[in-house]
């Protein structure tokens, strides 16, 4: 840090007076005699990482045993003294560290756990220093001014100006954290020790101070925005390193939101306009990536207009990568120009988009495209993005047919299932028959949505054959799917519907020479069997299933042996339950009950007493 902090040479302070403290060892431990006080110092000493790493987990025990005094002045000190090299167990005790105040006395006393998280924040390993500034943070939210002023700014002054670059920069991410909660003396420190970390001469340094500058603008005032985000952001997006420069795109987001629109255009128009252009594709991907809520805050009419073509020409990117970015953007890009400039100027892009070599870019505009519907309009969505959606349903890679299915119902909303179908059922049904599963499981999921626009004729005519296709299925998951669209099918269409179209299909299937399709039908009627009237259940699912009892397969008949509880739930509306119980269902799991296979015989006992149990509840 600059020489502007004078009390960068402070040196580390716990506790009060610098001390090392002492050589704590476990087993002088004289709180109880607690047995588990013994395995934790052994666990600490040995070879195995193992060992320690358990050790430290129980590490709360021993500082409730010991109490909040000693494990301030005695377990805290041994921590720090005994920081072990080993990632692993670092990274743990990072983490501890940060959950730890309880322990020390509360947050009055959480700066003792400050210089342990300091000499993590410098370790070598990145996700230990991550998970330490993490830590510190944590601290921080629970102390008081004096206590951030007394410790935490040593500590921040000390990492920022650390030989190594791990400690500097760690500072970076816990400058934020500290400005709120000190003095404006201190605050304008802080600004100047931030500022000196921007202008390292180390890259990895100021990749920190950029991807950290975001926090930071968040917590300083109005007019320092103007004085010093601004500055510092120009100077890291004009870094010769593109790491460094893609780092300050959502620090420039939430510099807009602290501007007005005027302020947006006067200060930061040339740095968006040079940004959207840069030479690496990584920043502009960033820039893509974060485009609407740029161009949101950026309340400016011909600076938006500027960042329009902007994103048009993303869309031409060289680099795929980038073109799929800008293509998640595209709700938020349609509210940056009237209808007709959108229509107008998206069109050739979006085509080009459909046949975009990457099958990656392919697949992300089919998941947005749709959001586009809304500021179409139906006759625009009709005639300008139906046939593009069309195109994307036909594509060869299986992810972009899978990404339009699943957002169907949003073209819905706008243009009616009517003209959805009429354009698009020819590929759906086409789609119904996918070699990819999952595309079948998304037309299944799909199908009650336009049979309950459409209407029962339209249905019977075009689909009805085609959904039970799905229960023939060789995937289980479509077939279990196409059970559930059944039983919504018949929630939509009514019980009688069901009795005369679908149930007596289901049945057929009973006596097929495939199993599978024996099995399929008892899972049918399962499902099914809570939407439609008792009557049903008795005259024509019951007898079916006598049929099914002496299957020559085991697994066919403990199936039927699981489906007769919630057939009997089922039954339970009418006044005949108890008949049928008696006559039918029970005479049935007590053969079953005897069957020669054991997982037959467990599931019908295993019903037969959840019937018996329902009945006397």
């Amino acid at each position: 840090m600059t020489e502007q902090m004078s009390i960068d040479s402070a040196p580390p302070v716990v506790g009060g007076e610098p001390s090392p403290g002492p050589h704590y060892d476990f087993e002088d431990a004289q709180s109880g005699d607690l047995g588990a006080l013994a395995a934790i110092a052994d666990a600490m000493k040995s070879d195995n990482l193992t060992d320690r790493l358990e050790s430290l987990k129980r590490l709360s025990v021993l500082a409730l045993a010991m109490g909040e005094e000693r494990t301030r002045e005695e377990l805290i000190p041994f921590l720090d003294e005994s920081i072990d090299d080993e990632d692993e167990l670092l990274l743990a005790l990072a983490e501890l560290l940060g959950d730890f105040t309880q322990y020390v006395g509360g947050p009055k006393y959480a700066y003792v756990l400050l210089r342990p998280l300091e000499n993590l924040a410098a370790a070598e390993e990145t996700v230990v220093r991550e998970k330490a500034v993490e830590s510190i943070n944590k601290l921080v939210a629970a102390m008081d001014q004096l206590h951030v002023e007394e410790y935490l700014i040593p500590c921040i002054a000390r990492l920022s100006t650390g030989e190594w670059f791990t400690s500097r920069s760690s500072a970076a991410g816990l400058y934020a954290a500290a400005y709120g909660k000190v003095t404006d003396a201190i605050q304008s420190k802080l600004r100047a020790g931030y500022e000196a970390l921007c202008k390292d001469d180390t890259p990895m340094i100021r990749r920190a101070a950029a991807s950290n500058l975001k926090d930071l603008v968040e917590k300083i005032e109005k007019d320092h925005v103007v004085t010093f985000a601004i500055p510092n952001f120009r100077h890291l997006s004009e870094d010769d390193q593109d790491s460094v420069r893609l780092l300050t795109v959502e620090p420039l987001v939430a510099i807009t939101k602290r501007l007005s629109t005027e302020e947006c255009k006067q200060y930061l128009g040339e740095s968006v306009h040079r940004m959207c252009v840069d030479k690496s594709w990584r920043v502009r991907y960033m820039v893509a990536e974060q485009f609407v809520a740029l161009a949101t805050n950026i309340k400016d009419a011909e600076l938006q207009e500027e960042l329009l073509n902007v994103a048009i020409s993303l869309m031409h990117d060289s680099e795929a990568e980038v073109r799929g970015a800008i293509c998640t953007q595209l709700d938020g890009l349609a509210d940056l120009a009237n209808t007709e400039a959108i229509i107008g100027r998206l069109q050739a892009p979006l085509q080009e988009l459909v046949d975009d070599p990457s099958q990656h870019v392919r697949a992300t505009l089919a998941k947005h495209i749709g959001s586009l519907c809304r500021v179409f309009g139906r006759e625009g969505t009709i005639e300008h993005l139906l046939p593009l959606l069309l195109r994307l349903l036909k594509d060869s890679f299986p992810e972009v047919r899978l990404n339009i299915i699943s957002k169907l119902d949003v073209v819905d909303n706008v243009v009616g299932i009517e003209s959805l179908s009429q354009s698009l059922l020819p590929a759906i049904v086409e789609l119904a028959e996918d070699k990819q599963w999952r595309v079948r499981l998304a037309i299944i999921e799909y199908v009650p949505l336009i049979a309950s626009q459409l209407g029962v004729q339209f249905f019977d005519e075009q689909l009805t054959t085609l959904c039970m296709s799905w229960l023939g299925d060789p995937v289980y998951s479509i077939r279990e799917a196409a059970t559930t669209n059944l039983k919504k099918l018949t929630e939509v269409f009514g019980v009688d519907w069901a009795r005369a179209t679908i149930i007596p299909k289901i049945l057929i299937m009973a006596t097929h020479p495939n199993y599978l399709y024996r099995m399929t039908t008892i899972f049918a009627i399962t499902t099914i069997a809570p939407s439609v009237t008792p009557e049903i259940v008795r005259d024509m699912i019951l007898p079916a299933l006598e049929g099914l009892v002496n299957d020559p397969i085991p697994n066919i008949r403990f199936n039927v042996a699981k489906c007769l509880q919630p057939l009997t739930e089922a039954l339970r509306k009418s006044s005949e339950t108890a008949s049928l119980e008696s006559s039918v269902i029970r005479p049935t799991l007590a053969r079953l009950e005897e069957d020669p296979d054991p997982d037959v015989r467990y599931f019908a006992h295993r019903s037969l007493t959840a019937i018996s149990n329902a009945a006397t509840a």
